[in-house]
């Protein structure tokens, strides 16, 4: 009988092992239907030409590929009756002195902020964006005069969103389109990046300044909601 039993058996073994194989090469179109189900920006998976599902590993992200790359032009550049030339650069990616960056709101009325978090604003912004003035005097090569008159900052999750911060420019600056240009050059590196859903807060006093620039106040009744510590 037990020899009866092993006759039987030994014949099944090269078609467990075949099952198995089968099993295996068919697991990534059994994970399929449920891949399905997740947003498309979230899917795993590719649709093969031959119409095959193949299961793919999300493709890492260099961190250092994702910042947006620097742009740095002149936006105005004028000449004064005594040949003095002034540029006002345009910049993406230089670095702004903390202390330039107190002045300047101190000379719009903005409270002071603890310079070590001003720093850390900076620092963690996905795009810093700013206004210089650059003073070249006739016979002065090599001795410029470089002074900071604009910022505006944007923080993001380098995918969907992205918000505006601290759009602020020297009142001696004011009045000349600066702001404005200020602002959508910086809107302009984030659509760059993909980014279409772009916010900001707005006092009141600024609130046309920012309609002028396509800013929907609480678009299809969406509103702003705040949290502040009860002490």
């Amino acid at each position: 009988m037990l020899f009866l039993l092993r006759s039987m058996f030994f014949p099944l073994i090269p078609i467990v092992h075949f099952l198995l194989k089968l099993n295996c090469l068919f697991l990534p179109i059994l994970i399929t239907p449920l891949l399905l189900q997740q947003p498309e920006s979230s899917r795993p998976f590719r649709l093969m030409k031959n119409n095959t599902t193949q299961v793919i590993d999300p493709p890492s992200i260099d961190e250092e590929d994702e910042e947006p790359l620097p742009q740095e032009f002149v936006l105005v550049e004028k000449t004064e009756p005594d040949g003095t030339i002034e540029q006002i650069v345009f910049s993406s990616g230089g670095d702004i002195d903390v202390y330039d960056l107190q002045a300047l709101c101190d000379k719009v009325g903005w409270p002071r902020r603890p310079l070590s978090k001003l720093a850390a604003a900076l620092k963690n912004s996905y795009i810093v964006a700013s206004l210089h003035s650059i003073r070249k005097s006739p016979g002065s090569e090599g001795n410029e005069q470089k002074r900071l008159i604009g910022m505006a900052r944007a923080t993001s999750d380098h995918a969907f969103n992205a918000t505006i911060w601290d759009v602020l420019v020297d009142p001696s600056y004011q009045g000349q389109g600066l702001g404005k240009a200020l602002v959508e050059k910086l809107i302009r590196a984030l659509l760059q990046k993909d980014i279409g859903n772009i916010t900001l807060f707005a006092d009141s006093q600024v609130v046309e300044f920012y309609r002028n620039l396509g800013f929907e106040a609480d678009p299809e009744g969406i509103k702003g909601m705040f949290w502040y510590p009860n002490h």
